[in-house]
């Protein structure tokens, strides 16, 4: 393909260059091939327009970055918003994509509503597939693991090799780092949707604004014009959710809002169950009940949230809702792991946030006769103001805490446990070992009692260290907690006899 095609696709203006033909794309110096275009970014911790003579002697033809870079044999296309301008370049070279994408953004609940929404349209019949921090799922179920938002190669990427297996429809992730860095440009989004909003990020983010700003460009220029904004609107008012809605309309988007509040798809009822909850609902003036085999009210939120996106495609409603009482656990979102030798059931989630910490214990404590007992940790190298909220979160409203290591990174983890557990309460105590103290809740926990292990859910490794001193440890929540469950109940026969 022609650099000049591609350039008149996003609305660039070339100097020169017109004629050469491009092979591929790339933002690592690296991987950079002959006919390459190269995006030289800078960043945080690596400055990629320090290596622009390295990508032009590997074979790049032109180069992406700031005009006031020197680019010497290659062509430079200059830009103010360099990841933008490349973002845009690419998206013309990588097709087909699939007919119908949405994005789904807000701080909790983006992984499950994109994987809801790909089982959603899979019950409808079409092929789907979903894009997000459980990695690439594809129609046939099968996962490849992957990054909230991928670079921008990999994920234009790989919504082109979807277009080609003959994937229609896809639901991705859309982050406030990727949204903000530009990594889900130049496709036509159909649909998008705002979940919640809550701290997390603050590492990254100057403020909650300019966090919030970061999620808003979904709405305000990712989506195409006249596109459809489904928002969650639950039964407090959210300040932002209503500014989301605010965003959605000064861009002439069809509005859809879902929840308590909702009047496209508006929750009347809902009525906890042994092993799910039952809905009733109020879609088009007529009025629905649902079985959804899935606890916890935020699993409400990202089911009917999924199904708004799916309506918003096209799909027929009777069947969406069908499809919603169909619906199956998506991988560390209140998991159940596994029920002990006791009888006490042992769930996983990612919860790591106060917020998601809040809807995991509220979305089980319905279910709890005896005690709810709570394992988790905090991340280090990332928002540190969240840590005591987490711990006070978590020890007002469980009853026993147990507070372990999450993924330490490059800091020390015996204080970052102790920030956590500044804000916890008597109920709380320190085990460091994430291992131990599963097992010391699991062979704590009666019949009656109920076990989440929060923060790290589908993840299947511990990150210790950073940089060159980085390492990653095999660890899976699930099966972890299976292993000790089994454990604790050959400990349980050994005293028993």
């Amino acid at each position: 393909m022609r650099l000049g095609q591609l350039a008149d696709r996003a609305g660039i203006a070339l100097v020169d260059g017109h004629d050469i033909n491009v092979t591929g794309f790339a933002i690592d110096h690296r991987k950079v091939a002959p006919g390459t275009v190269f995006g030289a970014f800078r960043g945080s911790s690596f400055n990629a327009e320090a290596v622009i003579p390295e990508a032009i002697k590997a074979g790049a033809v032109a180069v992406v970055a700031r005009s006031e870079v020197q680019v010497k044999g290659a062509v430079h296309i200059a830009a103010d918003e360099p990841r933008r301008a490349f973002a845009r370049l690419a998206a013309g070279f990588f097709t087909p994509v699939p007919e119908h994408v949405v994005a789904v953004t807000g701080t909790n609940g983006k992984t499950s509503t994109v994987e809801m929404t790909r089982q959603i349209w899979r019950m409808c019949g079409e092929r789907a597939a979903s894009i997000g921090t459980l990695g690439v799922t594809t129609p046939d179920g099968s996962v490849s693991t992957g990054l909230t938002t991928p670079d921008i190669v990999t994920f234009l990427s790989n919504m082109s090799g979807l277009a080609r297996e003959g994937v229609t429809h896809v639901a991705y992730e859309a982050s406030s780092h990727g949204l903000s860095q530009y990594r889900n440009e130049g496709l036509a989004v159909e649909a998008a949707a705002f979940t919640n909003f809550s701290r997390d990020h603050l590492d990254y983010h100057k403020d909650m604004e300019d966090y919030f700003a970061a999620k808003m460009r979904l709405f305000d220029e990712v989506v195409e014009p006249g596109a459809a904004a489904v928002i969650w609107l639950g039964g407090e008012p959210c300040a932002w959710s209503q500014r989301a809605v605010e965003h959605a309309q000064k861009r002439a988007l069809r509005v859809h809002t879902v929840g308590e509040q909702g009047e496209t798809i508006r929750l009347l009822a809902r009525t906890p169950t042994q092993l799910g909850q039952e809905l009733e609902i109020r879609y088009a003036g007529t009025g629905r009940k649902i079985t959804l085999p899935l606890i916890g009210a935020y699993q409400v939120a990202n089911a009917l949230v999924a199904a708004g996106l799916a309506i918003a495609t096209g799909c027929n409603p009777l069947a969406v809702f069908d499809a919603v009482g169909r619906l199956q656990p998506v991988r560390g979102r209140l998991e159940r792991a596994v029920i002990s030798a006791q009888g006490a059931p042992v769930y996983v989630d990612y919860a790591h946030t106060p917020d998601a910490i809040e809807a995991a214990i509220a979305a089980l404590r319905p279910h709890v006769d005896g005690r709810l007992i709570c394992v988790l940790g905090a991340g280090g190298d990332r928002d540190q103001g969240k840590r005591a909220p987490m711990g006070e979160i978590a020890s007002r409203m469980a009853d026993r805490v147990i507070v372990t290591d999450d993924n330490p990174r490059g800091e020390d983890a015996a204080a970052i446990r102790r920030e956590v557990l500044k804000g916890a309460g008597r109920n709380a105590s320190e085990i460091g070992d994430r291992r131990t103290a599963i097992m010391k809740a699991i062979s704590e926990a009666g019949r009656d009692d109920i076990v989440l292990i929060a923060g790290k859910g589908h993840e299947k490794g511990q990150i210790i260290g950073a940089g060159e001193n980085m390492r990653v440890l095999p660890f899976d929540d699930v099966e972890v907690a299976r292993e000790c469950a089994a454990l604790a109940g050959l400990q349980a026969n050994g005293d028993a006899l």
